[in-house]
């Protein structure tokens, strides 16, 4: 059993062709005809997808094949080609999977809107990049669909272009992911420069080859040549996965309608760094020093960003933050090499976060595009089916056991708690604890968005009475409401996503931990070969994943040992804490709000990190072009430039004065030039 090229040419190709069809000829098929062909190019993709990953799973050999060529100079070549093993085939279907609930959620979410076909042209193309990306197997190509996905965000995140909050929004993320571009392109560099290949499998056999090269980029330092392009490689990622400093585009994508919020918040866009530290683990492995400063980065990302989300209003930006933490622990599995631990918890993740952005549009619609939290409350009668499918991803975001989120988050807690054990450094110990406070974090500000948004009063119609639909510090979508707000259920297209998500949210991590992680069956029984072997490489003194299979004896003891880990208590009382400020003693807010006045305005102001971007390095640099266009104006333009030409002009005027035309001008001026001729000649020679 082989995997078919003409399989994977179409798992591309369909979605593709179904964005050109939408985005070209969208008036003439309409909104059903876009609708339709690119469901249907995304729908034949997922399950070509799924037939791929079945057909691994059944043995078949890993597909690496150049499918055509750019150039090639000497051992240079430049390639369109697949890399198809367990890692990226389980990448696939999440990838179209998702995308899938998400163009079908589409249909109900942007039915009133002008750009229809537009949007539906847009999702399809964005997929395939996604796919473009994951299914590579050399730089150049990962390099194409890395700023496919980074464009294609763009139009998403500005989708509503009429709004300048989208055009910022859109313009930030652009920039920001340029500046972790540019690291990402020194590290591709590197690997061409000191390796001499593009291509993943070549790279990975010769990259032992680099493990003790050094380079001196000024006298007297020496720098570790498999750092400089790990390091380089992982700001790239730090870009994409939104990583503390690199985080501050990604809240403000929220501008964008909520299928995207989905789309690049659960399994494309944000997860593309993961993905790529994860497939360049045979490079990473050979830095320790890469590895400590990824552990670090992810670390500050899941705590700190994690703690912002306490005091959003705003109900996708809650779900946003939510997902920069998440990320934090993926980037945090990654720095103590549980590489399979990061791409699991990015599967899971990609299931409840998904299902929260899409439960979280469908309360906006069921509110008439209302977001802010303080103006909801009480919603669960009105909208039954979105109320247990948010209390389902709710539940898994947090990791109870049993549910898909506890089996990966829980599993990440678990190997920094083993690594931290083997490292007494202090990044070890710090992350040790940012994972396990995070859990707390991660309890409190979930359950608060239910609470705010389900539960309480009604707050909905006195809201709407004393400031009007939009009279909040919250961006409202686009809508054409008037009137009191009179909650509802959103139609069956959009419930119908929310309850194919909710299902993997809360089973898939049962039946998937013991083959993905621990090598086991389904039960944890009979052992049998790692599921990303090949995929991903791991050095025998980094393992930290053999200690947890060693002490894995299946999914139901794994889950039950879970109910004394120190991670669900810490959500425990997170959730205790949320009980009681928002359903039994809500008074009490007020007095903890001047209490801690001081740290809610810090994390209100988002630390200021906005501020630096926008006003230092994004204010720096226009007051660089000011200054510039002063000194080119001035002293460029004016002076050298300008000065020169009126300096020319001035001599003309001079010369034109002394050509009068008269003879005894011109003979007394030769009798005074001889003069002073003979003057000087006496001087100097006579």
């Amino acid at each position: 059993m082989a995997i078919s090229k003409t399989h994977l040419l179409l798992i591309v190709l369909l979605p593709l062709l179904g964005s050109v069809l939408a985005g070209l000829f969208g008036r003439r098929i309409g909104r059903a005809g876009a609708h339709t062909v690119t469901i249907l190019g995304v729908a034949a993709s997922c399950a070509l997808s799924a037939y791929v990953l079945w057909q691994l799973l059944q043995g078949a050999a890993p597909f690496n094949q150049n499918i055509y060529t750019f150039f090639q100079v000497g051992g240079i070549g430049a390639h369109v080609g697949f890399m198809v093993d367990k890692l990226s085939a389980m990448m696939m279907v999440v990838v179209t999977f998702v995308s899938l609930l998400v163009h079908v959620y589409t249909i109900g979410y942007m039915a009133d809107d002008d750009g229809y076909q537009r949007f539906f042209s847009y999702i399809s193309l964005f997929t395939f990049s996604m796919l473009m990306l994951v299914m590579s197997n050399n730089f150049l190509q990962l390099f194409f669909g890395w700023e496919a996905v980074g464009l294609v965000s763009y139009l998403l995140i500005g989708f509503w272009f009429k709004r300048p909050s989208a055009v910022f929004a859109n313009l930030k993320a652009f920039l920001v992911n340029r500046v972790g571009d540019f690291g990402f392109l020194l590290g591709i560099g590197g690997v061409l420069y000191w390796i001499g290949t593009l291509d993943y499998a070549t790279a990975f056999a010769n990259a032992g080859g680099i493990r003790d090269l050094t380079f001196s980029p000024w006298q007297g330092v020496e720098w570790a040549v498999p750092t400089v392009i790990c390091i380089g490689l992982f700001v790239g990622a730090m870009g994409k996965s939104a990583q503390v400093p690199l985080h501050v585009w990604l809240p403000d994508s929220m501008e964008g309608p909520t299928p995207i919020s989905a789309l690049i918040h659960a399994a494309t866009m944000v997860t593309a760094g993961i993905f790529m530290v994860a497939r360049m683990s045979p490079l990473f492995e050979l830095s320790p020093t890469a590895l400590a400063f990824i552990l670090f980065i992810g670390a500050t990302t899941a705590f700190w960003t994690g703690l912002i989300g306490m005091v959003q209003n705003d109900i996708k930006r809650v779900i946003a933050y939510s997902t920069l933490s998440q990320l934090g622990y993926m980037t945090v599995a990654l720095g103590v090499s549980a590489y399979s631990a990061a791409v699991y918890h990015l599967m899971t993740h990609a299931f409840f976060k998904a299902l929260l952005f899409l439960g979280a549009g469908s309360v906006i619609i069921g509110m008439h595009h209302e977001q802010d939290m303080r103006k909801m409350g009480g919603l669960r009668k009105y909208m039954p089916i979105t109320h247990l499918t948010m209390w389902i991803g709710t539940l898994a975001l947090v990791g109870t056991p049993f549910f898909s989120g506890f089996y990966s988050k829980d599993t990440i807690i678990e190997a920094v708690a083993d690594y931290a054990h083997e490292h007494t450094g202090w990044i070890a110990q710090y992350a040790n604890w940012a994972v396990l406070l995070g859990a707390f974090v991660t309890s409190f500000y979930s359950f608060r968005l239910l609470y705010m948004t389900f539960f309480g009063a009604e707050r909905f119609r006195h809201a709407h009475a004393s400031h009007g639909e939009h009279g909040h510090e919250t961006h409202s979508e686009p809508d054409h409401h008037h009137g009191p707000v009179e909650p509802h259920e959103s139609p069956w297209v959009v419930t119908l996503p929310l309850a194919l998500l909710a299902i993997p949210s809360a089973a898939i991590g049962f039946f998937t931990v013991g083959p993905m992680l621990f090598g086991t069956d389904v039960m944890g029984h009979a052992r049998q070969l790692p599921f990303f072997l090949g995929a991903i490489e791991v050095l025998p003194q980094h393992e930290v994943m053999a200690t947890l299979a060693a002490q894995f004896h299946g999914p139901v003891a794994f889950a039950l040992h879970g109910f004394s880990a120190p991670a669900f208590w810490l959500a425990l009382m997170g959730f205790l804490l949320a009980t009681l400020l928002y359903l039994v003693k809500p008074e009490w807010r007020h007095a903890i709000k001047r209490t801690l006045a001081l740290p809610i305005r810090v994390l209100d102001r988002k630390y200021w990190m906005d501020d630096l971007w926008i006003g230092g390095f994004a204010g720096g640099g226009v007051l660089l072009g000011r200054l510039f266009r002063r000194v080119d104006g001035g002293l460029i333009d004016g002076v050298a430039v300008n000065g020169s030409a009126q300096a020319v002009g001035l001599a003309a005027r001079v010369l034109r004065r002394v050509q009068s035309g008269y003879l005894y001008h011109y003979a007394f001026a030769m009798i005074l030039g001889l003069i002073a001729l003979l003057a000087l000649a006496n001087h100097y020679w006579l």
